[in-house]
């Protein structure tokens, strides 16, 4: 099977979840025997066109615009003028898959001038995020994505909430859409022993301390105001000994505001961006990852956790009730309740033994639940689900 794959963001260029989900999946599809063409936007220093674990990765220069929306057309003439000259030289492809709604005009394009059955992947909807449409930008991303869905055979989903979402959100009719977690490589978390443990420690917080984190963006929708009010009480309750480490660059002026109007100034630590080196190396030295999202379609930083032995608390929102399974895998927490999230964190930091236990289990359910191979199969059976359905048409 020949596929065409259309993303905004892929490795290094990575913004959000979306590069490490399909710098993850794909060679693994290629493990399967199918050729994988992809496309996204020129960054930095990388090749305009390399072969990385098997995927011929294209990337297309993109002026600015005048804006974000300009940007994102400009995207899509040349991710569209590209992909139409691949298909020229190169001959057809069995499939095309987009990923979002910012690479859809070109992905639809393609579909509709080379008559290629399309595949949309939705990674989060506009209406998810700010829980319902509120603004002209909003409602303008809403549509795009609603076309994309429209033209698409199928789509994927990260999640059973996802699902609903789109049925919401979007009015997908659900015998279109097909849920597939997404994965992680276990082994890319090295558990890197190779440092001193105690001195690289002693960056974040002294001796006694227990370490708790938030890693990602500073959005208010990722709920880090939620984990900051329930600081004091964990505070209070472990009589100090605990240091909150903010990681994720952005804008976290309004963050640090609160922490320090909540009197726990001193015991906040505010990174900023952390090289991936230098994560894997706090990450065994931390004693529990706080995820309060108030949305989240999936939740990978969850599974970055698992695969790291770092116990996890998380909020009910979304597809983070599926990814972490309460007092089996994780702590799930009430969504916006930061009672509950400071409940989550005391029986991690009081209960090691428990806390182990955790751990144990969510490693485990790496294997069983998010394995990229076995998402590749679920991914590669909805492609032929699409062909045998497009080899019943006739396409004028």
């Amino acid at each position: 099977m020949r596929i065409l794959v259309l993303t905004w963001e892929f490795p290094p260029r990575i913004v959000g979840g979306i590069a490490r989900h399909v710098g993850e999946l794909y060679p693994e599809l290629v493990k399967l025997s199918h050729e994988v063409h992809l496309i996204t936007v020129e960054f930095g220093t990388a090749p305009l066109y390399e072969l990385v674990e098997g995927i011929h990765v294209h990337r297309v220069p993109v002026a600015f615009g005048n804006d974000f929306f300009h940007w994102v057309a400009n995207m899509n003439e040349n991710m569209g003028h590209h992909g139409g000259k691949l298909i020229i030289e190169q001959g057809s492809f069995d499939l095309i898959h987009a990923h979002d709604w910012l690479v859809g005009d070109a992905a639809i394009a393609l579909k509709h001038h080379f008559k290629i059955p399309l595949v949309a992947t939705i990674h989060a909807t506009e209406y998810g995020r700010y829980n319902g449409i509120h603004t002209e930008e909003q409602k303008y991303i809403a549509a795009k994505e609603g076309h994309l869905v429209y033209n698409s055979w199928r789509a994927i989903v990260c999640s059973e909430y996802m699902r609903g979402e789109l049925q919401r959100a979007l009015h997908t009719p659900p015998d279109k859409i097909d849920v597939i977690y997404n994965g992680i490589r276990a082994e890319k978390k090295k558990h890197n022993r190779d440092f001193n443990p105690s001195s690289f420690r002693l960056r974040f917080a002294k001796d006694r301390e227990k370490i708790v984190y938030y890693v990602g963006r500073m959005a208010r929708e990722k709920g880090v105001y939620v984990l900051l009010n329930a600081a004091p009480k964990v505070i209070w309750e472990m009589e100090g000994q605990v240091k909150f480490v903010i990681i994720g660059g952005g804008n976290s002026g309004r963050l640090k505001d609160q922490a320090w109007n909540l009197g726990i100034w001193d015991k906040c630590y505010f990174t900023g961006f952390m090289p991936d080196e230098d994560l894997d190396k706090f990450q065994t030295v931390a004693d529990c990852a706080v995820f309060p999202s108030l949305y989240e379609p999936f939740g990978i930083v969850a599974l970055e956790s698992f695969a790291a032995r770092v116990p996890v608390v998380v909020s009910d929102t979304g597809g983070l009730p599926e990814v972490v399974q309460h007092t089996k895998t994780g702590i799930v927490t009430y969504t916006n309740n930061a009672d509950s999230v400071a409940w989550g964190i005391l029986e991690v930091l009081r209960n090691p033994g428990y806390a182990r236990w955790l751990v144990d289990n969510a490693y485990s359910s790496l294997e069983e639940r998010f394995s990229w191979q076995k998402l590749a199969k679920q991914t590669e059976a909805v492609y032929t689900k699409v062909l045998q359905a497009r080899s019943l048409v006739v396409w004028h």
